[in-house]
């Protein structure tokens, strides 16, 4: 069991994989997507206080070379679920499971809200993980809705259980070559059914019928992820210390809310790691 789990691959996330390493407390640090991906494409960056005119690019290298330098791994696994185990909580990641005593949220903001009916059947025909759901929809009929391409293996995947397999792309110049894939470039607005998922609904009005959906994307709505996580206005909520509502559970970066801004991401990293070991201290005291 880890003393920490630490979720997300950003700037909060490579600062609280920092200092978990400095306070020398055992950690686990998952992400979906390589560190500091959406910090690359940033053209110029000019409030980073020591590193003035830096581009995403460049600070995304440094971010990268300052774990890699300090013997820290990131896991490329998403994350599908944290639950509270009492006393400490299970981590979901693909078809791995992970303890750990507490957990530091750095998901970053969804770049799209979720599609009507998505979190309603989750669970109940809509999955988020093809290698841990996808064996139950074996000679069945299936949607993929992909978020990036760096998910066409598991569409791969997918496609070699399932009967018919309808591939709905949220990116340009997919290169899916299973022959029951049928590529589909329109965008899902609605999932519906009865006790499971039924249908997918599409903006132009038309709709196909499925025994299951997998949408895949880099990471999941924090309200979807942790079950009774406090949020306000889509953001999680958080007081002064990185705290959730769930003791033992911490957040940072810009899932907390604006600015977001890489320096108030990096500076809430580091609180929400010293929250969360003084919260394994006082429990330790107990």
């Amino acid at each position: 069991m880890y003393d920490i789990a630490i979720i997300g691959g950003g700037p909060a996330g490579v600062s609280a994989a920092i200092n978990a390493k400095i306070l020398n407390k055992s950690f686990i640090w998952l992400s979906g997507e390589a560190t500091s991906k959406k910090v690359g494409r940033a053209e110029l960056i000019k409030n980073y206080p020591g590193l003035p005119d830096i581009t995403g690019e460049q600070l995304a290298w440094t971010l990268k070379h300052h774990t890699e330098s300090m013997g820290i791994e990131l896991s490329k696994e998403v994350v599908t679920g944290v639950y509270d185990t009492g006393g400490k909580f299970s981590i979901l990641a693909g078809n791995k499971e992970y303890e750990a005593k507490t957990v530091i949220l750095c998901l970053g903001v969804q770049a799209t809200k979720p599609v009507e009916g998505e979190e309603e059947f989750l669970g109940r025909g809509i999955s988020y993980c093809a290698t841990c759901d996808g064996m139950l929809y074996k000679d069945k009929n299936i949607a993929v809705v992909c978020m990036d391409k760096s998910f066409e293996r598991e569409i791969e995947y997918l496609c070699g259980l399932a009967h018919t397999c309808t591939v709905v792309p949220m990116y340009k110049d997919i290169d899916v070559s299973a022959q029951n894939a049928k590529i589909v470039l329109k965008a899902p607005v609605k999932y519906s059914g009865d006790m499971r998922v039924r249908h997918v609904f599409f903006k132009d009005g038309s709709s196909i019928d499925v025994d299951g959906v997998f949408i895949l994307k880099g990471a999941i709505p924090p309200s979807t992820l942790v079950h009774g996580l406090k949020t306000e206005g889509g953001h999680i909520a958080v007081n002064r210390a990185c705290e959730t509502n769930i003791a033992g559970i911490f957040a940072a970066g810009d899932c907390t809310g604006r600015p977001y801004q890489y320096v108030k991401a990096v500076g809430e990293g580091n609180v929400a790691v010293h929250s969360a070991v003084e919260y394994l201290s006082a429990a330790n005291s107990e």
